[in-house]
């Protein structure tokens, strides 16, 4: 049996705002570089990491690279642009409340017609879940039984990968929180079967 680890970015600035991130390379707070510290140190203490991949954009390496740093036993992180965020085009920068009243569609609520939307510039609601499923399939190939493998990447994708692995379908899903930054979402996986086994969890040390 094999784990993957999924680990969001720790604080930004942009996500104290509440503004759309997508590509922007956004760096950590002082309190996401401490979340980073704390995750990593929590891993290194509760679980043998084998390897490390993280999404390329600002955040996701930093949080992977601090991680590293606060532990003993994890390797160094490999990037792949596969796990970044949704590009979101022209609403990067917007504050979400802002985004949703000049824009509807991308209103969490909003019905199928969600997965229509294309931003300039950026990825459709399919795309990115098209883009993020792929990397899933790809990644879990190069898995090796027993292995244990960190992921650290966006709220984004740790929700498309729970709407993959659990089957909760997108909508519902997506039109969801995302967890919460540096938890942990812990995936298990036996042959073809996965399961979900730890959501959205901050360490507690």
């Amino acid at each position: 049996m094999s784990t993957v680890l999924v680990v969001r970015h720790g604080e930004t600035a942009w996500n104290r705002e509440g503004r759309v991130q997508g590509w922007a390379p956004t760096e950590l707070t002082e309190r996401g570089r401490e979340q980073a510290r704390r995750v990593g140190s929590w891993l290194d203490e509760n679980y043998d990491v084998d390897r490390v991949r993280s999404s390329d954009l600002r955040r996701t390496r930093e949080t992977a690279e601090r991680a590293v740093d606060a532990a003993e036993g994890l390797p160094d992180p490999t990037l792949d642009e596969s796990w970044r965020e949704r590009g979101f085009g022209v609403y990067q920068g917007f504050l979400a409340e802002d985004l949703f009243d000049r824009h509807p569609d991308h209103e969490p609520e909003a019905s199928v017609s969600i997965l229509d939307t294309d931003p300039e510039g950026g990825e459709s609601v399919a795309d990115f879940c098209g883009r993020v499923e792929s990397a899933w399939t790809d990644f879990r190939q190069t898995i090796d039984e027993d292995e244990t493998v960190l992921l650290v990447t966006h709220g984004g994708v740790i929700k498309v990968l729970l709407s993959t692995v659990a089957d909760r379908g997108r909508e519902r899903t997506l039109s969801g929180h995302s967890p919460p930054n540096c938890s942990v979402t812990e995936i298990r996986l036996d042959g073809e079967r996965s399961e979900v086994v730890r959501e959205g969890e901050r360490p507690e040390n």
